[in-house]
C-alpha cells in the first residue's frame, strides 16, 4: 500500500532547509533568528517521522545576540557531512533594519556527533547572509554565498559567488568568483551546490521569502561556471497559485535515499486570512502565516540530467509519495514541561541569550520553574521569557502559576509572542487599589492595548485567593481566546477573542519578518526589584486533526481543513 508524507514535515519551524543523508539517517538544520539556543537539528530515518535531537549554538560564547532586532540573528544554516564530521555554515545577521548595508558575519562550526558538542565558530567572511560549504571530490572545500550590495542604484542581491576555504588555516583563500546573477524574479539567495553525474547543480532561492518565492536550478560541468538554467527555470514555486494550501514555496535542496530515490526539502507557509478584513476578491498574497515559515518536502525525478518534481509541474503538493523505506516512528516527545527534571525541555527557547540560573532556575522550588522578573516584553535586553513554537493552527496552551505581585510594575503569566512589537498576554498583577488581578493585554505594531477597553466587563478580573492560578490560551486558526481557572477544571474566558493575523510574518510593512508565533511564560519587574513567579507546569496540546504521520492511499479531507 502506498504511503504518503503530509506537508509540512516540520510544522512551525523555520527552515532555509538544509537536509543531508549520512548512511541511513537524514538530518535537517533550521534557522532560529534571535531565539536561543541557535540552530535546531531534526533527525529522521524515513523522511516522514522527525525528532528534535539538539541545538548547535548552545553557549553564550558561541554567539552574542544581545540587543539584536526582531528576526536578526542566526540565518540560513547549511548542513553538510565530510571527513567524518558534520559541518554547519550560518550567518549571524544584524542591523537588517538599520540602513542599506547589513552586517552579515558568517561562520562555520563542526562536530563529530550530530548532537554535539559543536566547535567554536570560525569566521568565513561577511559578504552575504546565506553561506553554504561545498565539499568537492578532490577534497577542496568552497564557500558558496549570496552577495548583499547596499549601494544606491544597485541590486541588493548581487551575484552568487564561490571562494575556496582553507580548513587547515581556518580561513578563506583565493579569489571570490561570481557564478550566477539570478533571473528576473530577483532576490537571488540561499545557494547550495550538489555534484551529480559530472555536473555541478547550483540550487538557489529567488523571489523573496514571500508569495513569489521559488527554487531555481542551474548546472555546469565546472564549479566556477558558466551555468545554464533549468529548462523550466523554477523547479518549485507556488506563485500565483492561490488555491494551493502550501504558499511561499522556495529555498530548497536535494537529498537522496539509500535506494536511490530523490527528494527536495523546501520552505513553505500555510497562510490564514484576516477574519476582520474584507472577505471578497482574489486570495493570492492576502494571507498571513501565523506559524511562520515551515519545512515541506517534494519527490524529485531526474530526467535528461535535470531534477523535476514527480508531479510533472512545479507546484508543491500537500502530500507526496513517501520513500521506499521502513517506517520509523520515534517515541513521542513531550510537547510541554512539568519542571520536575534537572533540565528544561529542549522545546523551550529564549530571546537572544541562554536561560541561566540568575533568572530561570529549577532548583529554587521542587517541581517548579522559578523565573525572576526582568524587563518588559518590548525590550531587546534581559527578557525573562521561555517560549516554544506554535506548530498547529488549532492548539491550546496552559500553565499553573504561583505569583505574588506587589504593584502594577510586577506582572507574570502566559504569552503568545511574535516579536517585541506584536504579542498578546494574560498577566497576573496588582492594581492601584492593592487588588490582585488577571488581565488580557496586547501590543500590535508596537501600540500597547488592553483589549475590551479599560473598565469594560471581561478584560480584567479580581482574584480573591492567593493560591496558584491556571491560565490558558486557545488558538482556533484565526482567533486567540484567553481563560483562567482556580482549579484547572472550571474555566472562565477573559477578554475578547483576539485576531491571530497580526502575529504573523506578513503583518505590517516590514520586510524582514520570519519567525512565526511562539507561546510561553514570562515574568516582568519593571521596578528592577527582581520579584519572581513559580510555574508548576506548561502544557501544549494540538487540537483537531493535524497528524504528520504517513498515511495509506486514501482520500483526505480538503487541505484547508488543517488551516
Amino acid at each position: 500500500m502506498t504511503q504518503f508524507i503530509q506537508n509540512p514535515i516540520l510544522p512551525g519551524f523555520n527552515p532555509d532547509p538544509s537536509v543531508i543523508r549520512v548512511g541511513e539517517d537524514f538530518y535537517i538544520a533550521t534557522s532560529t533568528f534571535e531565539w536561543f539556543p541557535g540552530i535546531r537539528i531534526h533527525h529522521s530515518r524515513d523522511l516522514v517521522n522527525w525528532r528534535l535531537v539538539g541545538h548547535v549554538l548552545t553557549r553564550r560564547d558561541q554567539i552574542d545576540m544581545r540587543g539584536f532586532n526582531n528576526s536578526d540573528g542566526v540565518w540560513a544554516p547549511a548542513l553538510s557531512h565530510a571527513d567524518g564530521k558534520f559541518w554547519i555554515t550560518f550567518s549571524c545577521t544584524h542591523n537588517s533594519r538599520g540602513g542599506a548595508w547589513m552586517s552579515t558575519p558568517c561562520y562555520v562550526v563542526t562536530a563529530e556527533d550530530i548532537a554535539g558538542p559543536w566547535s567554536d565558530p570560525t569566521p568565513i567572511g561577511g559578504s552575504g547572509f546565506d553561506p553554504a560549504l561545498f565539499h568537492d571530490d578532490d577534497g577542496r572545500k568552497w564557500v558558496v554565498n549570496m552577495t548583499w550590495d547596499g549601494r544606491a542604484g544597485y541590486n541588493n542581491f548581487g551575484s552568487i559567488t564561490v571562494q575556496e576555504f582553507d580548513t587547515e588555516k581556518g580561513r578563506l583563500a583565493g579569489e571570490r568568483i561570481g557564478i550566477f546573477s539570478g533571473t528576473e524574479l530577483g532576490c537571488t539567495e540561499g545557494p547550495q551546490i550538489l555534484k551529480k553525474d559530472g555536473f555541478y547543480y547550483l540550487v538557489t532561492a529567488e523571489g523573496g521569502t514571500e508569495w513569489n518565492h521559488a527554487v531555481t536550478v542551474c548546472r555546469s560541468r565546472s564549479l566556477t561556471g558558466p551555468y545554464e538554467l533549468h529548462p523550466q527555470k523554477y523547479v518549485l514555486s507556488s506563485r500565483f497559485q492561490e488555491e494551493n494550501p502550501l504558499q511561499r514555496a522556495g529555498h530548497g535542496f536535494f537529498v537522496d535515499t539509500p535506494s536511490g530515490e530523490w527528494y527536495l526539502t523546501h520552505l513553505c507557509g500555510r497562510p490564514v486570512y484576516d477574519p476582520e478584513a474584507y472577505s471578497y476578491g482574489p486570495r493570492y498574497a492576502t494571507g498571513f502565516s501565523i506559524l511562520g515559515r515551515e519545512t515541506g518536502i517534494q519527490k524529485i525525478l531526474w530526467r535528461d540530467g535535470w531534477p523535476w518534481l514527480a508531479n510533472g509541474g512545479n507546484a508543491p503538493e500537500f502530500r507526496v509519495a513517501a520513500p521506499d523505506l521502513a517506517p520509523h516512528p520515534w517515541p513521542e516527545q513531550s510537547a510541554g514541561d512539568d519542571f520536575t527534571g534537572d533540565t528544561l525541555s529542549p522545546q523551550w527557547q529564549t530571546l537572544r541569550e541562554p536561560a541561566e540560573e540568575t533568572w530561570c532556575t529549577l532548583n529554587a522550588k521542587p517541581g517548579s520553574l522559578r523565573m525572576k522578573g526582568r524587563h518588559y516584553l518590548s525590550s531587546r535586553f534581559d527578557q525573562s521569557l521561555l517560549a516554544r513554537r506554535i506548530e498547529h493552527h488549532k492548539m491550546r496552551a496552559e500553565i499553573l502559576m504561583d505569583f505574588h505581585p506587589e504593584s502594577p510594575m510586577h506582572m507574570a503569566g502566559l504569552v503568545v509572542y511574535y516579536d517585541n512589537s506584536n504579542y498578546y498576554f494574560l498577566k497576573i498583577s496588582r492594581d492601584d487599589n492593592g487588588d490582585k488581578t488577571v488581565q488580557v493585554c496586547a501590543s500590535v505594531a508596537g501600540e500597547y492595548r488592553e483589549p475590551g477597553g479599560s473598565g469594560q466587563a471581561g478584560d480584567t478580573a479580581r482574584i480573591e485567593s492567593d493560591a496558584p492560578l491556571y491560565l490558558r490560551v486557545t488558538l482556533d486558526t484565526q482567533w486567540y481566546q484567553f481563560s483562567y481557572s482556580a482549579d484547572g477544571r472550571h474555566w472562565a474566558n477573559i477578554g475578547p477573542r483576539l485576531n491571530s493575523t497580526p502575529l504573523s510574518d506578513e503583518y505590517g510593512n516590514l520586510i524582514f519578518k520570519f519567525t512565526g508565533s511562539m507561546v510561553g511564560i514570562f515574568a516582568c519587574d519593571v521596578s528592577e526589584g527582581g520579584i519572581h513567579a513559580d510555574f508548576a507546569h506548561f502544557k501544549y496540546q494540538p487540537l483537531g486533526n493535524e497528524s504528520k504521520t504517513a498515511q495509506p492511499n486514501q482520500d483526505l479531507a480538503q487541505a484547508d481543513a488543517v488551516q
